[in-house]
């Protein structure tokens, strides 16, 4: 066995080289991103030919991954949490097709909102859709789990989801690895076509095949390696954690916990070892990160009284939890070297210096002072940073895409003059479709597509519509009289004002595609060819 110092997010990737994979599929989101990352540059991957190109968005990402898994090969897919609401369609329906080859659907939460617009809890959806979820609690956990999970979702012809927090993705650990990779599966052509086909008739079968595993799923849950009952001789109290709580459980007791925990790292929740722990004990705190899951439906079946958790106050209902606050649960002296520092000023983020997304935010401002109550609704990305100072130029972003959409409602209510900002990326994600809606009611609406040549807000990833831009529109129908390009340098400030007042002034769907790289990526490529010299 080999030993790496791995993120847990990198243990996730390099498992589930190990186990056998054959492609992922994902879009990138913090805290997921660098999953995709690591299997693109890992030599192993690359002799084996694993598919790692970045899908235009998680939905796109989900199905292909569904594809590779029908003709028998394990598929990987990555997504931040609210990147599961993208492709909750193909997800929810991947529990009635099932698989042929092992399917696992990563996700990332973002207890805190560190980069994101909510602290939803990704364990929701596999109780719904009826898949079992895992959840590592430390690096090697993560690790081993790759081949466990690949192998349970092609035991039980389901995919399964795993779900994992920032501060996993996000740390690292020392983790044992294996010295050789499990081959990939060959092809093969065992997919069932009636279980594939949701047609009303086949889909019902499958419903009640996958409702009647639910109990399967439920026992091995209970005998789980992976979900353990650690005995403790003082029963007043028991600790139901699960994921990184148990890490934070563990940090408070460094000889050992006086009292039992049971650590839940396999759903659906296993009740017969829940029981156990609350007929043993008094009381029971429930240490869960994120949303009250586990606590919600143990509440459904207890004595109220005995349990607590966030629903009741003893911990926070919102943001992450840390040793110090589980340590003030447990009525514990709380440590200081998890609070911050109050020397610290805090610095809000802010558009880098040259980046074109700000001379295109200059220019709009000084546009839309000539007119009466304009409004500017944003999108997902770098430029969703105009809502700051010294910009203050949007006035709305709530999901990727919903720029132009907004922007179309907006217009149809009356308002004018609407404008939507969204990035090259996030058009190609999930912009295109409301822009073919505009062009088909010709809605008096302008839409600027800063183009800056990648997917900067992650790191710079490739972003697929790049160089397509002007084809996508037009293939749209929008006509090439209210399809204009600029650059966005100080210099062509009066250019790019003309034209943006002369779109506004146009009663009907135009686009405006400021394009200048990114100038995190230009630095880059810069180094790149100064040490290609």
């Amino acid at each position: 066995m080999a030993k790496k110092l791995l993120l847990g997010d990198e243990a996730i990737a390099l498992g589930a080289i190990h186990a056998g994979l054959s492609g992922v599929y994902a879009y990138p989101g913090t805290p997921s991103t660098e999953i995709t990352e690591f299997i693109q540059g890992n030599q192993l991957a690359k002799e084996r030919g694993i598919h790692s190109r970045w899908s235009t968005n998680e939905k796109t990402a989900m199905e292909a991954a569904l594809g590779m898994s029908f003709m028998g090969k394990r598929a990987l897919v990555c997504m931040k949490h609210v990147g599961l609401n993208v492709c909750a369609d193909p997800f929810v329906n991947s529990g009635m097709t099932g698989v042929n080859g092992g399917v696992i659907v990563l996700v990332a939460d973002d207890p805190s909102m560190h980069s994101s617009q909510d602290e939803q809890d990704s364990r929701f959806y596999g109780k719904f859709a009826m898949i079992p979820t895992f959840e590592p609690s430390n690096q090697q956990e993560a690790y081993d789990m790759m081949e466990t999970a690949f192998e349970f979702s092609e035991q039980q012809k389901l995919p399964v989801l795993m779900r994992v927090t920032t501060r996993m993705a996000h740390s690292r650990a020392v983790v044992e690895c294996a010295d050789e990779a499990r081959p990939q599966n060959e092809l093969n052509y065992n997919a069932v076509a009636a279980n594939w086909v949701l047609l009303p008739a086949n889909a019902r079968k499958r419903n009640d095949v996958v409702t009647a595993q639910q109990a399967q799923l439920e026992d091995a849950a209970v005998n789980s390696t992976y979900n353990i009952y650690i005995e403790g001789h003082d029963k007043s109290l028991g600790i139901l954690t699960s994921g990184i709580g148990f890490n934070y459980v563990n940090e408070c007791f460094p000889e050992g916990s006086p009292y039992p925990i049971l650590k839940i790292s396999q759903y659906p929740l296993p009740k017969k070892l829940v029981r156990r722990l609350m007929e043993e004990c008094d009381q029971v705190l429930i240490v869960e990160e994120g949303q009250p899951f586990i606590e919600d439906i143990v509440r459904g079946v207890a004595d109220l009284k005995n349990i607590h958790g966030k629903l009741d106050g003893t911990l926070p209902r919102t943001g992450e939890l840390n040793p110090d606050i589980v340590k003030k649960a447990l009525g514990m002296e709380e440590g200081q070297c998890f609070n911050p520092c109050a020397d610290v000023a805090p610095r809000p983020p802010a558009l880098c210096q040259g980046c074109g997304h700000r001379d295109v935010y200059a220019a709009l401002n000084e546009v839309l002072k000539e007119y009466d109550n304009p409004r500017v609704f944003g999108d997902i990305g770098c430029y969703t940073l105009g809502f700051l100072p010294p910009f203050r130029a949007i006035h709305s972003c709530v999901d990727m895409g919903a720029s132009i959409t907004m922007a179309k409602g907006a217009s149809d209510a009356g308002q004018w003059p609407a404008v939507a900002i969204i990035g090259d990326s996030t058009f190609t994600h999930s912009g295109m479709t409301g822009l073919l809606d505009a062009i088909n009611e010709n809605a008096d609406i302008t839409v600027i597509i800063s183009d800056n040549l990648t997917t900067g807000m992650t790191g710079g990833q490739d972003s697929a519509g790049t160089n397509k831009f002007e084809a996508i529109c037009r293939g749209l129908g929008l006509s090439d009289e209210h399809l204009k390009v600029v650059v966005p340098l100080p210099k062509n400030m009066p250019e790019i004002t003309q034209i943006i007042r002369d779109e506004i002034n146009y009663h009907g769907t135009s686009v405006i595609i400021p394009r200048r790289e990114c100038m995190q990526t230009l630095q880059r490529h810069l180094k790149q060819k100064k040490a290609q010299k």
